[in-house]
């Protein structure tokens, strides 16, 4: 009795085990086949813009991480200009693969027709290295050897020759149906190349003609919690970002394990409130679009674009 009922236990276990594998398996495929290739555009309305202001549609693309052939990826980025955006924010991580710049324009070029800014990624200036993802679980990643470079001077001069203004360690302004947005970006904070280089002079909200019709806004990278002071502090009213891809691999119910940087992991996708010295100001952090070609997996974390619209303070 004893040696049978041995058995049970361990044909039991048996099958236990190879359930769990196979759920495994099933959960692995389905967030590398399928999951990863279920592109959506998350809406968010925000009222920020001073009171009397049209609205205005900010279309907030992040870590589209191109590698050539990805069609799916072309087509649905392609589709995304029959939003009609007033302005398109691009903030980084365009590359996974050295010839992904002539493809990855073609994705865009829809998009290139519409007023836009960026600001670079680490994966705008180096490739991807294969890597253990428990990493991620140690703090931030960082570069340890040298990785393979990107032309990001190809990818940057389309973006400039198309009208889209780099906001690398730079401000600038533009005016959209009568709203002038000035803008502060900074290089990737990831990688320790930001140097927050203030709002233009002439800031909103000074009681005299079209700076009553202004919107200060900060663009990063990555959401390192030194730099939204930054942003912050110097005024801004709207800061997005991107570079947590949302935890990519996530807890269903939960959210992010990981951001890959010191933001907490329940800020690492969505619309939250930074606050510091008194001042609050409404985040967009992105899920992004893409992954790493070595980890093309992303389960309970939907690749994303952000319909941002922007209307008046009441």
């Amino acid at each position: 009795m004893a040696d049978s009922s041995r058995g049970t236990a361990l044909r039991s276990a048996g099958w236990v085990a190879a359930g769990l594998a196979g759920a495994g398996a099933a959960t692995l495929g389905y967030a590398g086949l399928i999951e990863r290739n279920l592109f959506g555009v998350r809406a968010e309305t925000l009222a920020v813009l001073p009171a009397g202001s049209p609205t205005l549609r900010v279309l907030h693309l992040s870590d589209i991480h191109f590698v050539p052939n990805q069609q799916i990826k072309t087509r649905w980025l392609q589709s995304l200009a029959d939003l009609e955006p007033d302005l398109v924010v691009n903030t980084g991580d365009n590359l996974s693969h050295p010839e992904a710049v002539p493809p990855l324009l073609e994705a865009l070029k829809p998009l290139l027709r519409f007023p836009g800014v960026y600001v670079p990624g680490s994966n705008d200036y180096y490739g991807p290295m294969l890597k253990s993802p428990f990493q991620y679980f140690t703090g931030p990643s960082k570069i340890t050897r040298e990785p393979p470079e990107l032309p990001f001077g190809e990818l940057f001069g389309a973006f400039e020759d198309a009208g889209w203004a780099g906001l690398t360690n730079r401000s600038d302004s533009m005016v959209l149906r009568g709203v002038r947005l000035d803008f502060s970006g900074v290089d990737d904070p990831h990688l320790d190349r930001d140097v927050y280089a203030g709002f233009p002079a002439s800031g909103p909200a000074t009681g005299s003609g079209e700076d009553d019709m202004a919107l200060r806004v900060g663009v990063a990278h990555a959401p390192y919690q030194r730099v939204l002071n930054y942003f912050t502090d110097g005024g801004a009213e709207l800061i997005l970002a991107g570079h947590t891809h949302g935890g990519q691999v996530c807890v269903p119910f939960y959210g992010a394990l990981v951001s890959n940087c010191d933001l907490p992991t329940w800020r690492a996708k969505g619309v939250t409130e930074w606050e510091h010295q008194g001042r609050i100001v409404p985040m967009n952090v992105s899920a992004g679009i893409g992954t790493s070609r070595f980890a093309p997996v992303r389960f309970a974390c939907r690749p994303e674009a952000v319909l941002l619209t922007l209307t008046a303070r009441s």
